[in-house]
């Protein structure tokens, strides 16, 4: 143990650690010349394995240029480097003005002419700035060499001086330490950083930390570092030992990765098990409702419901039996089938009650423990064993556990009461109910009719589909999921299982996505449609329809609704839940509600079109949605708004709205068309001028590609909807250019990033699923089959075990991210087979 060691646990315990550093006299021991220093290999290498790690980030912010920098660290190509203290790195630097040139070339000159003029200094040139070191200055000679640079400086005042160990610099742009680290640690969405550092300029740093983070001073002198070590080498010994105690810290910590999750659904809620069959996510009794189980977003002390052999010999391994919701969790000790009853009539018809099934078949010792934590574990419940199971008291609806044949041991622990039991190895399978809405512990029907009639709910339902000929198992499983995903009593359907699932991890870009996006629903229901279901998209127009109903106005519709069609409240956190890996805040509820998006209107008017061309009933209810939609739009196009991806900053001119609005106005005329025999001309003008001033607007001339915003600078993967919806023609050389302007700058791995522009919150998100989805239907609309369904195939990658999918894929770190599983994801699955087989020659032969 050192004076470090208790700061160095905290800082390997962070879901996310940045680790920044000075070079010279930190890494490297001072030297004569600049080229003579070389990094202390021992803290090289800690640095190159803590880079290496998981949710760890290391830089070098240094006065070098960044060439120069480079070219000392090039063992070292994990690290990201800055150079000119955090003004080479950062991105495009903007080039120098005329005057900026002048000035940096007429300082440096001036120093050469010192260092010429004082025996021993030399000029270090950089890119914005020159340094002259003094260090082999005769100490005579110095303080009229200190007089003369002080003179250099009054004379200059578009030169910044900067204070250094045996230098001074000049430099012609403002950047510092300081605002570097700041930049670094809200891209990293670090949680703590710590910043080592021996110069006047590393001071910016020091001051830029945090009260979670932890400064270094290398050596003397005054310093805002709250801590210090003498030399380099002590610099590689606490990195040493945070390299040592990040790797057991990061060991200690491991969870399920997010797409390795498999879901059990009844279409009124969705329980999310792990590959050794524990629920470890719940809600009851909607999907929108506080969790009974909870363990995901933090650990077992929020809940869960474990069944496994007490010894098992091999990893397990699970698969969804057939083209159903029953789930199949095997080990050569035992196997479990875990399933939500769907066979007593449809399960929307089934309201307040939710049955869900385990079936054990023990060959060895299975134990069992069941950890209920209802109301997210903010609610002591109370455990009693009955004679045919458990009853859970102290709770608002009726909750119980049929299970005849189990023993149960209920013991107190700090958190609430648990069971646990033990099941012998016998020949016939035991069963474990868990009851939601009901208190009886009588037999039900026998299990394997309720079996059967659950998975003929399911089957029967995938087999109406008409599946296309590109990934159709895939498509089939996708379909499914977003039908797991429609809440049955209601039609509405939501974007995901999940809340707070990070994106990235360890950061606050955690969202509660439980609920019903109208524009996420409907492009559900229209991937629904190219299937040849018609049944859940009529469903949700109908819930639809009673939102609106409910309106003062319809252009008063908000983005999001409960599943129960009712406005949301206010967002809260749950501080008693740190969140998956640590990543916190835990939200519920959704802000975003309360926003303008006026995209919304788009998607309903183009899926009642799209049911009205698939030659399902258009009824009057349908039309007048429409109607309503249009206009909404009408009253509110030119308005700013938030945008499809709900920044939370003000409210600006976002381009994909202009696409959304133009739509709506576009397909309520066809609407109109098809079901009363005529177009809406005041519709098609109004949508012709939106369209004009867009395709005006929103080009920006200089990077040949359409912007984020109108008259914006902004790249934005949400404006590939424009040819795909009809809006401009994919292969107009003005869509062509904005593609490839996204695969250079948004493109990484193969995932494309929604846009890169500060949205005010901390962390860099990953890839974005859907807009990579966009991606591949925008190449096979233009064209380009062959990348189309190279990028489709590295798309179809990111599913998990059981095919379902995230929102997001981190490609730095290969993980998935954000909530699960996410309904865009699927659709974007189902879009793009269907795009891609429509454009191969034999969906055109005959």
């Amino acid at each position: 143990m050192n004076e470090h060691s208790e700061g160095i646990a905290v800082l390997a315990s962070a879901p996310i650690l940045l680790v920044a550093s000075d070079f010279d006299g930190t890494l490297a021991e001072l030297t004569p010349t600049p080229d003579g220093a070389r990094p202390d290999p021992i803290a090289l290498e800690a640095l190159r394995q803590l880079a290496a790690m998981p949710r760890t980030f290391a830089a070098i912010i240094s006065g070098r240029a960044l060439a120069d920098l480079a070219l000392h660290l090039k063992e070292a190509p994990e690290l990201k480097l800055f150079g000119s203290h955090g003004g080479e790195g950062l991105g495009r630097v903007p080039p120098l003005s005329e005057e900026q040139e002048r000035t940096l070339a007429a300082v440096t000159i001036h120093c050469r002419t010192l260092a010429e003029k004082y025996k021993g200094a030399l000029v270090e040139s950089k890119p914005f700035g020159a340094a002259l070191h003094y260090r082999g200055v005769d100490r005579v000679a110095l303080p009229r060499l200190l007089q003369e640079i002080q003179s250099l400086a009054e004379r200059f005042p578009g030169a910044r001086r900067l204070r250094g160990i045996e230098l001074a610099e000049f430099m012609v742009i403002d950047a510092d330490k300081g605002r570097c680290l700041k930049w670094l640690r809200y891209h990293a969405g670090a949680q703590r950083t710590i910043f080592l550092g021996d110069d006047f300029t590393d001071e910016a740093a020091f001051n830029a930390l945090g009260p979670l983070d932890y400064g270094i001073k290398v050596g003397p002198g005054e310093t805002a570092a709250g801590k210090r070590t003498q030399d380099p080498s002590g610099v590689a010994e606490i990195l040493r030992e945070l390299a040592t105690a990040r790797k057991a810290a990061l060991a200690q910590r491991v969870v399920v990765p997010i797409q390795n999750h498999t879901i059990l659904a009844d279409q009124r809620t969705i329980g999310l098990l792990t590959p050794d069959a524990s629920i470890q996510w719940l809600c009851l009794p909607r999907l929108d409702s506080p969790s009974a189980f909870g363990a995901l977003l933090g650990d077992e002390t929020l809940g869960t419901f474990r069944i496994s052999p007490v010894r098992p010999t091999a990893a397990p391994r699970q698969t969804y039996i057939g083209d159903t919701l029953i789930v199949r969790t095997s080990w050569p000790e035992a196997d479990v089938i875990d399933y939500f009853d769907c066979g007593e009539g449809r399960p929307f018809q089934r309201a307040g009650r939710t049955d869900l099934l385990r079936v054990v078949s023990a060959r060895a010792p299975v134990q069992v423990e069941f950890t209920p934590r209802m109301g997210y574990g903010q609610n002591r419940i109370t455990l009693e064993e009955q004679p045919q199971g458990l009853e859970v008291s102290n709770w608002a609806d009726p909750v119980c556990v049929f299970s005849p044949d189990v023993d149960w041991t209920i013991e107190e622990t700090p958190h609430g009461p648990r069971a646990i039991a033990t099941l012998p190895p016998r020949d016939r399978p035991y069963i474990i109910e868990l009851r939601y809405g009901v208190v009886s512990l009588r037999p039900a029907t026998e299990e394997p009719i309720r079996r059967t009639r659950t998975a003929q709910y399911w089957n029967a339902w995938a087999t109406s589909l008409r599946l296309p000929s590109t990934m159709p198992e895939a498509v089939k499983r996708s379909a499914l999921t977003l039908r797991a995903l429609m809440h049955g009593p209601t039609g509405a359907i939501a974007a995901a299982a999940t809340t707070s699932l990070p994106a990235p991890l360890g950061g606050e870009r955690n969202w509660d996505y439980r609920y019903c996006w109208p524009r996420d629903a409907c492009y559900a229901a229209q991937a629904l449609l190219r299937l040849g279901n018609t049944g859940m998209p009529m469903k949700l127009l109908d819930w639809l329809c009673s939102v609106v109903d409910q309106l003062e106005s319809p252009d008063q519709l908000r983005p999001i609704y409960s599943l129960a069609g009712r406005e949301l409240g206010s967002e809260g956190t749950l501080p008693q839940m740190p969140g998956y890996l640590g990543s916190s805040p835990v939200r519920i509820g959704n802000a975003a509600a309360h926003q303008v998006q006026l995209d919304v209107f788009g998607p309903i008017v183009d899926t009642v079109a799209k049911l009205a061309e698939a030659g399902a009933p258009v009824t009057p209810e349908y039309l007048r949605l429409a109607t309503a939609m249009a206009e909404a739009v009408v009253a509110r196009w030119a308005e700013p708004d938030h945008g499809i991806w709900e920044v939370r900053t003000a409210k600006r001119f976002h381009t994909h709205s202009r696409i959304m609005c133009w739509l709506a106005l576009h397909r309520a005329s066809t609407v109109a068309e098809l079901v009363l025999g005529e177009r809406r001309p005041d519709w098609d003008e109004l949508a012709e001028t939106i369209r004009q001033d867009t395709l005006a607007r929103a080009w920006n001339t200089q990077g040949r590609f359409f912007a984020a915003h109108l008259n914006g600078q902004e790249l934005d993967a949400a404006v590939l909807v424009m040819g795909l919806c009809g809006f401009i023609d994919a292969r107009d050389d003005r869509f062509t250019s904005t593609v490839n302007a996204i695969e250079r700058e948004l493109v990484e791995g193969n995932v494309v990033r929604r846009y890169l522009y500060d949205d005010g919150l901390p962390g860099i998100e990953g890839g974005f699923l859907l807009c990579t989805a966009w991606m591949v239907e925008a190449l096979a609309l233009m064209g380009r089959m062959e990348s189309a369904r190279a990028l489709f195939d590295a798309y179809a990658s990111f599913q998990g075990p059981t095919g379902l999918m995230p929102e997001q894929w981190d490609p730095v770190h290969n993980v998935a991210m954000g909530n699960f599983p996410q309904a865009y994801s699927h659709i974007g699955l189902i879009n793009c087979a269907c795009t891609i087989s429509e454009g191969l020659p034999e969906a055109h032969a005959g």
